[in-house]
């Protein structure tokens, strides 16, 4: 055939050359993205992990979509449709995506791709504060009581206690585990879920942080497409969509950004560590979802904490820093706030 290819479709019996036994897709397809604009491909190739290739129909479709974003390494993607497709028999080129696209499909990774991977130097870099201050009387979401800050031991009654010049000052904060920059465990929405007490370091403190900066988007929900320009296994994944510039007032109730559930099962598959989002809530809320809370269900049940009403992600290159969110050790609690921040490379 031209090209040096031969088609699945007209290929029979086994190959003397193992290289031959590869596959790659040629397709035509078309971009669009968030923020406007669009790009065209035609008889582009790629290589296919075997699970790719072997699908079938929508299902192939849509993981070469993602393969051909992930490879040309494309941000704020909206729609992505395949005009033609083809499986043919050719040896693989190399094309970026296929070890996430193996990952994804449970299949084996190289070990030395994963050594690479856990050889990564962590960043040592400045410090950028994420969170947002509580207060007394901060109004975090719309129904939860605010905090209420009181003295237990002021100064003044603390100075006959102790030696001339010596006093201290105690206080009680009474709050919902929902105020200000939280994370939320498992046991949030499951009774047998992790508590806070369950989380281990490993899981909050200097987490290699993938950063998607989507301010710029013109639709409210982030779908897996926007999500599909690097490999995302064992990180942070934070969404950056400004909307922190409204925390705590009336406008940061209203129509604010979320994670879609098509970009929810997305990180599941990734195997992500943590989502993170500079919004109201990681689902949508608004009164047409329904009460459906598919980001929290999904990524709680995979023991991927969520941490909500970040701030600054802006100051946050795309990849590099290294991100922390850590809550006390609460037995039997589920949500708590959390002082939040970055590490920049």
């Amino acid at each position: 055939m031209a090209h040096g290819r031969e088609s699945l479709g007209k290929v029979c019996g086994p190959r003397q050359n193992e290289s031959m036994t590869e596959q790659r897709a040629v397709l035509d397809a078309t971009v669009s993205f968030l923020n406007g604009g669009g790009l065209a491909v035609e008889d582009f190739r790629l290589d296919l992990p075997p699970a790719i290739a072997q699908a079938k129909g929508k299902a192939q479709q849509q993981e070469v979509g993602r393969l051909l974003v992930t490879h040309l390494g494309l941000a704020m993607v909206g729609e992505i449709r395949i005009t033609k497709l083809e499986i043919v028999r050719e040896q693989h080129k190399g094309s970026r995506g296929i070890l996430a696209a193996a990952a994804a499909a449970g299949l084996e990774i190289p070990a030395a791709a994963a050594q690479a991977d856990a050889g990564r130097p962590r960043p040592e870099g400045a410090l950028v504060e994420l969170s947002h201050p509580i207060r007394a009387g901060l109004r975090t979401y719309p129904g939860l009581p605010e905090p209420v800050i009181r003295p237990f031991l002021t100064r003044e009654d603390s100075r006959p206690k102790y030696a001339e010049g010596t006093e201290f000052a105690m206080d009680i904060i009474e709050m919902v585990g929902n105020t200000g920059t939280y994370l939320d465990s498992p046991y949030h929405r499951y009774a047998g879920g992790g508590d806070l007490a369950s989380l281990t370091l490993e899981q909050l403190v200097d987490l290699p942080a993938e950063v998607f900066h989507l301010q710029d988007s013109t639709e409210r929900g982030i779908g897996a497409n926007a999500l599909l320009d690097r490999e995302l296994r064992g990180t942070a994944v934070l969404l950056h969509t400004g909307w922190d510039r409204h925390f705590a007032t009336e406008a940061y109730t209203k129509d604010a950004p979320y994670l879609a559930e098509d970009g929810v099962r997305y990180l599941v598959e990734q195997g992500v560590v943590l989502v993170g989002i500079d919004s109201i809530n990681i689902d949508d809320t608004e009164p047409g979802s329904g009460g459906a809370r598919p980001a929290h269900s999904l990524l709680l049940e995979a023991g991927i904490q969520v941490v909500e009403h970040l701030t600054g992600l802006e100051q946050l290159p795309a990849s590099g820093a290294a991100f922390t969110a850590t809550p006390p050790l609460v037995e039997d609690f589920a949500t708590f706030p959390v002082r939040a921040f970055a590490r920049l490379p």
